[in-house]
Protein backbone atom coordinates (compact mmCIF):
# COMPACT_ATOMS: atom_id res chain seq x y z
CA UNK A 1 0.00 0.00 0.00
CA UNK A 2 0.79 3.39 -0.51
CA UNK A 3 2.90 5.46 2.18
CA UNK A 4 2.45 8.92 3.56
CA UNK A 5 6.01 9.88 3.77
CA UNK A 6 8.31 10.83 1.92
CA UNK A 7 10.69 8.95 -0.32
CA UNK A 8 14.13 7.96 1.82
CA UNK A 9 16.47 10.80 2.03
CA UNK A 10 20.41 9.08 1.16
CA UNK A 11 23.12 9.03 4.45
CA UNK A 12 25.63 11.08 3.72
CA UNK A 13 29.10 8.72 3.63
CA UNK A 14 31.09 9.10 6.89
CA UNK A 15 33.98 7.50 8.48
CA UNK A 16 33.42 5.40 11.75
CA UNK A 17 33.51 7.74 15.11
CA UNK A 18 32.52 7.48 18.84
CA UNK A 19 28.85 7.62 18.92
CA UNK A 20 27.31 10.58 20.50
CA UNK A 21 25.60 9.91 24.25
CA UNK A 22 22.07 11.09 24.08
CA UNK A 23 19.41 9.56 25.83
CA UNK A 24 15.97 9.76 24.89
CA UNK A 25 17.07 9.61 21.42
CA UNK A 26 20.59 8.20 21.33
CA UNK A 27 22.07 6.27 24.15
CA UNK A 28 25.43 4.73 23.40
CA UNK A 29 27.73 4.19 26.67
CA UNK A 30 25.84 3.11 29.37
CA UNK A 31 24.51 -0.46 30.25
CA UNK A 32 21.04 0.23 31.50
CA UNK A 33 17.83 1.35 30.75
CA UNK A 34 13.45 0.73 31.12
CA UNK A 35 12.20 -2.07 29.39
CA UNK A 36 10.14 -0.45 25.91
CA UNK A 37 12.81 2.26 25.44
CA UNK A 38 13.59 2.90 22.20
CA UNK A 39 17.40 4.54 21.50
CA UNK A 40 19.24 5.47 18.39
CA UNK A 41 22.64 5.06 17.61
CA UNK A 42 25.01 7.09 15.33
CA UNK A 43 28.03 8.33 13.70
CA UNK A 44 27.44 11.76 14.97
CA UNK A 45 24.52 12.08 12.46
CA UNK A 46 21.94 14.14 14.34
CA UNK A 47 20.31 13.18 17.46
CA UNK A 48 17.12 11.88 15.34
CA UNK A 49 19.00 9.17 13.04
CA UNK A 50 20.71 6.35 13.66
CA UNK A 51 20.60 2.26 14.58
CA UNK A 52 17.76 1.62 16.46
CA UNK A 53 17.82 -0.43 19.19
CA UNK A 54 15.68 -1.24 22.15
CA UNK A 55 16.26 -2.19 25.93
CA UNK A 56 14.27 -5.92 26.64
CA UNK A 57 15.54 -8.31 29.46
CA UNK A 58 18.13 -5.82 31.24
CA UNK A 59 20.05 -5.68 27.75
CA UNK A 60 20.10 -3.12 24.57
CA UNK A 61 19.79 -4.91 21.19
CA UNK A 62 18.97 -4.54 17.90
CA UNK A 63 15.97 -4.87 15.46
CA UNK A 64 16.22 -6.99 12.16
CA UNK A 65 15.39 -5.25 9.10
CA UNK A 66 13.49 -7.48 7.43
CA UNK A 67 10.15 -5.93 6.84
CA UNK A 68 10.94 -2.86 7.74
CA UNK A 69 8.93 -0.01 6.64
CA UNK A 70 8.60 3.48 6.54
CA UNK A 71 5.33 2.79 8.90
CA UNK A 72 7.98 0.49 11.56
CA UNK A 73 10.31 3.56 11.47
CA UNK A 74 7.30 6.22 12.11
CA UNK A 75 6.74 4.72 15.32
CA UNK A 76 10.12 4.82 16.56
CA UNK A 77 10.59 8.29 15.49
CA UNK A 78 7.48 9.56 17.16
CA UNK A 79 8.70 7.54 20.32
CA UNK A 80 11.50 9.79 20.82
CA UNK A 81 9.49 12.57 19.85
CA UNK A 82 11.79 13.17 16.34
CA UNK A 83 8.49 13.94 14.24
CA UNK A 84 7.76 12.16 10.75
CA UNK A 85 10.28 9.56 9.42
CA UNK A 86 12.32 10.49 6.44
CA UNK A 87 13.11 6.97 5.03
CA UNK A 88 14.13 3.65 7.29
CA UNK A 89 17.73 2.78 5.81
CA UNK A 90 18.39 -1.04 5.95
CA UNK A 91 21.50 -3.10 5.96
CA UNK A 92 23.33 -1.61 9.11
CA UNK A 93 24.44 1.88 7.26
CA UNK A 94 24.92 3.34 11.11
CA UNK A 95 27.01 0.24 11.63
CA UNK A 96 26.06 -3.16 13.29
CA UNK A 97 25.32 -3.07 16.88
CA UNK A 98 26.81 -5.74 19.25
CA UNK A 99 24.64 -8.37 21.51
CA UNK A 100 20.73 -9.63 20.80
CA UNK A 101 18.98 -9.36 18.10
CA UNK A 102 15.80 -8.40 19.79
CA UNK A 103 12.91 -7.68 17.36
CA UNK A 104 12.48 -9.48 13.56
CA UNK A 105 10.00 -8.73 10.68
CA UNK A 106 7.98 -6.23 12.50
CA UNK A 107 4.75 -4.34 11.22
CA UNK A 108 3.59 -1.86 12.63
CA UNK A 109 0.23 -0.02 11.40
CA UNK A 110 2.06 3.33 12.04
CA UNK A 111 -0.28 4.15 14.69
CA UNK A 112 1.62 3.01 17.33
CA UNK A 113 2.87 4.81 20.41
CA UNK A 114 5.64 2.18 21.11
CA UNK A 115 7.60 -0.04 19.08
CA UNK A 116 6.83 -2.91 21.51
CA UNK A 117 3.07 -2.56 20.77
CA UNK A 118 4.00 -3.89 17.18
CA UNK A 119 2.68 -7.17 15.87
CA UNK A 120 6.87 -9.15 15.52
CA UNK A 121 8.45 -12.29 15.17
CA UNK A 122 8.83 -13.00 18.96
CA UNK A 123 11.51 -11.33 21.52
CA UNK A 124 15.12 -12.79 20.13
CA UNK A 125 13.48 -15.27 17.53
CA UNK A 126 14.83 -13.94 14.23
CA UNK A 127 17.19 -15.20 10.91
CA UNK A 128 19.03 -12.12 10.78
CA UNK A 129 23.05 -11.50 11.28
CA UNK A 130 24.19 -7.57 12.93
CA UNK A 131 24.50 -6.66 8.91
CA UNK A 132 20.64 -6.40 8.72
CA UNK A 133 20.38 -4.22 11.61
CA UNK A 134 17.43 -1.73 11.12
CA UNK A 135 17.59 1.96 11.27
CA UNK A 136 15.84 5.37 11.06
CA UNK A 137 15.80 8.76 10.15
CA UNK A 138 13.71 11.20 11.43
CA UNK A 139 13.11 14.98 11.11
CA UNK A 140 14.43 17.31 13.69
CA UNK A 141 11.71 19.69 14.10
CA UNK A 142 11.41 22.91 16.03
CA UNK A 143 10.43 22.10 19.50
CA UNK A 144 12.18 18.59 19.76
CA UNK A 145 13.55 17.45 23.31
CA UNK A 146 16.26 15.42 23.89
CA UNK A 147 18.10 14.11 26.82
CA UNK A 148 21.92 13.94 27.32
CA UNK A 149 24.25 12.01 29.05
CA UNK A 150 21.61 10.06 31.45
CA UNK A 151 23.20 8.15 33.94
CA UNK A 152 20.18 6.69 35.36
CA UNK A 153 18.86 5.06 32.21
CA UNK A 154 17.44 6.12 29.19
CA UNK A 155 14.90 8.28 30.61
CA UNK A 156 17.13 10.73 32.65
CA UNK A 157 19.84 13.24 31.44
CA UNK A 158 20.21 17.70 30.74
CA UNK A 159 17.77 18.94 29.26
CA UNK A 160 17.90 19.92 25.20
CA UNK A 161 15.51 21.49 22.51
CA UNK A 162 15.65 21.86 18.88
CA UNK A 163 15.11 25.75 17.67
CA UNK A 164 16.27 27.32 14.82
CA UNK A 165 18.18 24.45 13.60
CA UNK A 166 20.18 23.97 16.46
CA UNK A 167 20.44 21.81 19.30
CA UNK A 168 20.58 24.29 22.88
CA UNK A 169 19.80 23.93 26.96
CA UNK A 170 17.79 25.18 29.04
CA UNK A 171 18.45 27.44 32.12
CA UNK A 172 17.02 25.75 35.20
CA UNK A 173 15.83 28.88 36.67
CA UNK A 174 12.07 28.48 37.75
CA UNK A 175 12.80 25.05 36.87
CA UNK A 176 10.32 22.43 38.76
CA UNK A 177 8.59 19.18 38.26
CA UNK A 178 6.16 20.99 36.17
CA UNK A 179 8.19 21.62 33.41
CA UNK A 180 10.21 18.39 33.84
CA UNK A 181 6.57 16.46 34.00
CA UNK A 182 6.47 17.63 29.82
CA UNK A 183 9.52 17.21 29.27
CA UNK A 184 8.64 13.30 30.24
CA UNK A 185 5.46 13.22 28.22
CA UNK A 186 7.19 14.51 25.15
CA UNK A 187 9.63 11.60 25.46
CA UNK A 188 7.11 8.96 26.57
CA UNK A 189 9.03 8.52 29.60
CA UNK A 190 5.98 8.38 32.11
CA UNK A 191 6.55 10.41 34.90
CA UNK A 192 8.48 12.95 36.41
CA UNK A 193 11.04 11.98 39.25
CA UNK A 194 12.68 14.83 40.02
CA UNK A 195 13.96 18.04 37.83
CA UNK A 196 17.81 18.63 38.55
CA UNK A 197 19.37 21.75 38.40
CA UNK A 198 22.83 23.47 38.43
CA UNK A 199 24.18 20.95 35.34
CA UNK A 200 23.56 17.82 37.19
CA UNK A 201 24.16 15.94 33.68
CA UNK A 202 26.98 18.19 32.46
CA UNK A 203 27.60 21.61 30.93
CA UNK A 204 25.89 22.18 27.29
CA UNK A 205 27.48 24.27 24.97
CA UNK A 206 25.78 25.94 22.06
CA UNK A 207 22.75 28.57 23.14
CA UNK A 208 20.58 28.47 25.54
CA UNK A 209 17.40 28.39 24.11
CA UNK A 210 14.62 28.70 27.34
CA UNK A 211 14.44 30.52 31.02
CA UNK A 212 12.05 30.94 33.50
CA UNK A 213 9.76 28.31 32.20
CA UNK A 214 6.51 28.08 33.34
CA UNK A 215 4.38 25.23 32.52
CA UNK A 216 1.18 24.13 33.91
CA UNK A 217 2.20 20.26 33.58
CA UNK A 218 -0.42 19.43 31.07
CA UNK A 219 1.39 20.56 27.70
CA UNK A 220 2.32 18.16 25.64
CA UNK A 221 5.27 19.74 24.38
CA UNK A 222 8.37 22.12 26.17
CA UNK A 223 7.87 24.73 23.77
CA UNK A 224 4.09 25.28 24.29
CA UNK A 225 5.27 26.63 28.17
CA UNK A 226 5.37 30.40 28.84
CA UNK A 227 9.02 31.36 29.15
CA UNK A 228 11.49 34.61 28.37
CA UNK A 229 11.86 34.00 24.64
CA UNK A 230 13.95 31.74 22.68
CA UNK A 231 17.55 32.94 23.83
CA UNK A 232 16.69 34.99 26.13
CA UNK A 233 17.73 34.49 29.51
CA UNK A 234 20.89 35.37 32.00
CA UNK A 235 22.32 32.16 32.75
CA UNK A 236 25.54 29.93 32.00
CA UNK A 237 26.14 26.58 31.10
CA UNK A 238 26.51 25.72 34.67
CA UNK A 239 22.67 26.11 35.23
CA UNK A 240 21.80 23.63 32.69
CA UNK A 241 18.08 22.02 33.68
CA UNK A 242 17.78 17.92 33.90
CA UNK A 243 14.88 15.61 34.26
CA UNK A 244 14.98 12.23 35.42
CA UNK A 245 11.52 10.61 34.44
CA UNK A 246 10.72 6.80 35.88
CA UNK A 247 10.40 5.31 32.16
CA UNK A 248 7.00 3.59 32.44
CA UNK A 249 5.07 3.69 29.28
Amino acid sequence: SGSPYSTPASIPQTSPSTPVDVTGSTAVDNNTGVKGVVRLVNRDYGSCSGRVEIFHRGQWGTVCDDSWSLEDAQVVCRQLGCGRVLSMPTNAPFGQGTGPIWMDDVSCTGRESNLFECRHSGFGSHNCSHSKDASVICEETQGNVRLVNGGHGSCSGRVEIFNRGQWGTVCDDSWGLGNAQVVCRQLGCGRVLSAPTNARFGQGTGPIWMGNIACTGRESKLSECRHSGFGSHDCSHSEDAGVICDGKF
